[in-house]
């Protein structure tokens, strides 16, 4: 109801002001989406500059950014209003957008209208998504971004068993979900402050996004939105971000002694800085810990002991000792090895000892990620042709605890790669972009252990880690031997770049088997599309 509220609210405020010539939307975050951001790689890559490229979402203002992202939303734009209006609104402005010196306000309707035939499961799906999003500025340093969407659809079988089991639409929430067709909202929210150069204040109900590649190992946007605060600040060749998050989990088991309605809570505190060493390499150190919002004797709240932002969190949370709460540290690295290429890693440390990984007897607790990629743009000197291939893994009982509220993982979904653990995933992207026209296409393969009825591997970082089957010899594929194959290719004409609408034809092809089944997928989609959001598939 809230959201309606806000809703309402902002949209009063677009219909009572008066229109003016539009101007630049100051310290405005770009909405992350790989298919936007890929354009941008010829920038965010480039050898000249030193930029914060592993901290999503990018600022339209930045300097480095400011020239590309501007000719991306203001392609075929006609400057001199020689076309109608219903022309210009339809393929080149925003639906209503009024300025003057001290606002900027714009506002559209989102469309996600889809048609497709999974072949494999003789079955139709459908699409229908009506959305909107408001955004703008008000004055120089402040400004605002909201999003809803209303959906009703029905998946391909490998998407509607995951709905069915998990009880959340990948990525986007709960709803009315049923065993075959589902019914959903979505909304984002996000409000920015930026006093000066240095500082941007952001308070959201968003996802966050922290790495170079298609996958994040250390922070992703795989899970739902969550509220969250978030600070950066920028010194010089550093940049430092932490987010305090707040997040729910519905397969939690709820408290005899709690009279709360709802699904339980949980806390993140996460901290990241990343240190531009040279206009080539770049150093990023990450840490974040989990903890419940409430404990068996009574609720606990944020823990203001992580809100220092300059300090090991370790020694903090192994003094909490009457709390579960759950360490993770990781490191980011990449480095330019060409004009507009990068060599980008991740490793996100989870539990580690010593004794037992020199013995190399694979102890269950030695629990670690890892993420290896190259990525570049304009690939054989062809302005729009980018790439990506990408190697990550994760060992068994990664991400997890023994207490499911402080696993790493938001809405029943994983924080991180969207497998959880117990895998290894190679996969490969290329984009081409020539004038209107989009095309992409992802080669995937990931080896990955399943567990038998009554049995833990790993792999699910749901599970209490207590409930192991393997102390010794744990390695990646153990339990049911799964391999998975995608092909998948795209092909969109953008009709308007304002708020990326867009028509697009997909195709899927897509094979899960082990020695107990052998799960095929081949479908085609066809769609009128909208909105800057990445929506993950693949898995």
């Amino acid at each position: 109801m809230k959201n309606y509220i806000l809703t309402a609210l902002l949209a009063i405020s677009v219909f009572n002001v008066k229109a003016q010539d539009v101007i630049p939307t100051p310290n405005q975050q770009i909405p992350y989406d790989y298919q936007l951001y890929q354009k941008l790689n010829r920038s965010a890559y480039d050898t000249k500059y030193k930029f914060h490229s592993s901290i999503k979402g990018f600022n339209a203002d930045d300097p480095y950014l400011k020239l590309r992202y501007d000719s991306l939303m203001n392609y075929g734009v006609d400057s001199l209003n020689r076309k109608s209006w219903v022309y210009r609104k339809l393929f080149q402005e925003h639906l209503l957008q009024f300025s003057n010196e001290d606002y900027n306000i714009y506002a559209d309707f989102l469309p996600d209208f889809q048609i497709g035939r999974d072949f494999s499961g003789n079955r139709t799906t459908w699409l229908n998504t009506r959305g909107f999003q408001v955004g703008g500025n008000v004055g120089k340093n402040f400004s605002f971004y909201l999003n809803g969407f209303e959906n009703q659809g029905k998946f391909a079988d490998y998407i509607n068993n995951y709905v069915v089991s998990n009880q959340v639409v990948p990525g986007q929430g709960y709803g009315k979900l049923a065993q075959d067709k589902q019914d959903w909202t979505y909304v984002t929210a996000l409000l920015s402050y930026t006093p000066n150069k240095y500082l941007n204040f952001a308070l959201g109900y968003d996802k966050n996004f922290i790495g170079d590649g298609y996958r994040s190992m250390l922070l992703s946007d795989v899970s739902s939105n969550y509220s969250f605060f978030r600070v950066r600040a920028t010194l010089g060749s550093v940049q430092y971000q932490t987010i305090f998050a707040y997040m729910l989990d519905p397969g939690a088991p709820k408290l005899t002694n709690d009279r709360r309605l709802g699904d339980r809570g949980k806390w993140m505190a996460a901290h990241y800085i990343d240190w531009n060493v040279t206009n080539r390499l770049s150093l990023g150190f990450f840490q974040a810990v989990t903890w419940a919002d409430a404990e068996v004797e009574g609720k606990r709240g944020f823990d203001f002991n992580y809100i220092h932002p300059f300090i090991f969190l370790r020694p903090v949370e192994s003094a909490n000792s009457f709390s579960p709460d759950k360490m993770r540290l990781g490191l980011n690295a990449k480095y330019e090895l060409l004009q507009k290429t990068a060599l980008y890693g991740q490793f996100m440390f989870d539990e580690f000892t010593a004794k037992e990984f020199f013995k190399g007897n694979g102890y269950w607790a030695n629990k670690w990620a890892i993420q290896l990629g190259l990525r570049g743009a304009d690939l054989f000197n062809v302005p729009g042709l980018n790439y990506l291939a990408e190697f990550n893994t994760a060992r068994p009982y990664t991400y997890a605890h023994f207490n499911r509220l402080s696993n790493y993982s938001n809405y029943n979904e994983a924080l991180a790669h969207p497998y959880g653990a117990n895998f290894r995933e190679f996969l490969g992207i290329l984009n081409y972009s020539l004038k209107r026209f989009d095309f992409q296409g992802q080669a995937l393969y990931a080896m990955y252990g399943l567990d038998p009825t009554g049995a833990n591997y790993g792999k699910d970082i749901f599970k209490n880690y207590e409930s192991r089957s393997v102390d010794y010899g744990s390695h990646i594929g153990q339990g049911i031997k799964t391999d998975l194959y995608i092909l998948q290719g795209k092909a969109a004409y953008l009709l308007n770049p304002k708020y990326n609408l867009k028509i697009e034809l997909g195709a899927l092809l897509r094979q899960e088997r082990n020695t107990l089944i052998n799960n095929r997928t081949a479908m085609v989609t066809f769609g009128l599309r909208s909105s800057f959001r990445n929506l993950y598939y693949d898995f």
